[in-house]
């Protein structure tokens, strides 16, 4: 496996180690003052959006070394290293001015993204795969620091902040938050928002609720947006664990980011987000009433399940009774595809977020 260095302090710290560049992948390095650290074999090594020394680049690509230079002109970072934040994304927003949200990196990256068209030219195309290959390697490495199997919820996101569902998926992210669990969600509005400000804030829900219903729902322009983000930027979360990651796309650009995540790992490719979104739940997901892509997802999850395709089978949790068996009977159909298989012990369908909390526990602890 190749070896990633991010910093120049790693970079400096893996060649004090005696260690060589060969098949290392050095990321978004400024090495123009680093000619030193580079004096080794460097064949098999990639840099990525790495800026050199003339010198240091003529001995590189002398030594067989793969040179990947940014792209210019791009709102964003091909090569990123890290999630994005809600400060970043949000940048440049005056929730005294809620127009600004068209002023902000998120909002700029969707307008750039969307003139591009449906089909990209090769560079642009070329450019967001990258971006998007990054995330997920920053998501990948977020995760691997958990000390249990991190679970998603999914739901609609046309669920209104002054609603009751709203306040019900709020209870259901305190109860995830206080069994520990790293949470991931879609990272958009309704359900999406409501689980994370459940698990920063599990205290405070009755209040919070209140102060959000000011700002219901979000507008499909700048200002829509922005009145509802100046309202969810207004709570003062607490930067604790466990973490809140987000799972957003570009690919709905009416649909901002939320501001209850801690972090977003945000994509291009919305096809890419959601199976990604699925195949990290390692510990489950749950479902909470929503819409045809909410159902989607229950049945994209269920087939990696049943075929057991990217490891154990994990808990498929319906929240909702009536929901899931009578509006949308999709509950049942999972259940009778499960039967006899590895993955129907862990399909519940259930009113009681406690009873949902409880098969996570006993999943994660199998």
């Amino acid at each position: 496996m190749r070896t990633e260095i991010t910093t120049v302090e790693a970079l400096r710290e893996h060649r004090a180690a005696g260690r060589d560049l060969r098949d290392a992948v050095l990321i978004g390095l400024d090495l123009t003052g680093e000619d030193d650290l580079l004096r080794t074999a460097l064949d098999g090594a990639v840099l990525l959006g790495c800026e050199l020394s003339g010198k240091s680049r003529r001995k590189a690509e002398a030594a067989g070394a793969l040179l990947f230079p940014d792209i210019p002109a791009l709102p964003y970072h091909v090569y990123r290293t890290a999630l994005y934040t809600p400060a970043e994304l949000f940048d440049g927003f005056d929730p005294a001015r809620p127009e600004s949200y068209a002023d902000t990196l998120d909002a700029r990256i969707h307008a750039h993204s969307k003139a591009q068209g449906r089909t990209p030219d090769p560079l642009h195309a070329l450019a967001e795969r990258l971006h998007d290959h990054s995330i997920t390697s920053a998501l990948d490495e977020a995760l691997a620091a958990c000390t249990q199997p991190p679970v998603a919820v999914m739901g609609g996101h046309a669920l209104t902040r002054d609603s009751s569902g709203y306040k019900a998926a709020m209870r259901l992210g305190a109860a995830l938050g206080r069994a520990g669990f790293t949470v991931l969600t879609g990272g958009g509005p309704g359900a999406m928002e409501a689980v994370p400000y459940g698990v920063r804030m599990p205290d405070h829900i009755d209040e919070l609720h209140a102060e959000l219903g000011r700002a219901p729902r979000f507008g499909s322009d700048a200002t829509g947006i922005g009145e509802w983000l100046a309202t969810g930027l207004a709570p003062d979360l607490p930067a604790t664990e466990p973490l809140t990651i987000g799972i957003p796309t570009w690919f709905y650009g009416h649909e901002p980011p939320n501001p209850a995540c801690h972090r977003h790992a945000k994509y291009f490719a919305n096809s890419v987000r959601k199976d990604g979104l699925l195949t990290v739940a390692t510990g489950g997901v749950v479902y909470t009433p929503g819409s045809a892509g909410t159902v989607q997802e229950v049945f994209q999850d269920y087939t990696q399940n049943h075929y057991t395709s990217i490891g154990p089978a994990a808990p498929m949790v319906f929240l909702g009774k009536d929901f899931w068996t009578t509006d949308v009977p999709a509950a049942p159909l999972v259940q009778q595809l499960a039967r006899g298989r590895a993955a129907e012990e862990w399909i519940l369908v259930t009113d009681d977020v406690e009873e949902a909390v409880a098969l996570l526990r006993k999943y994660s602890a199998a």
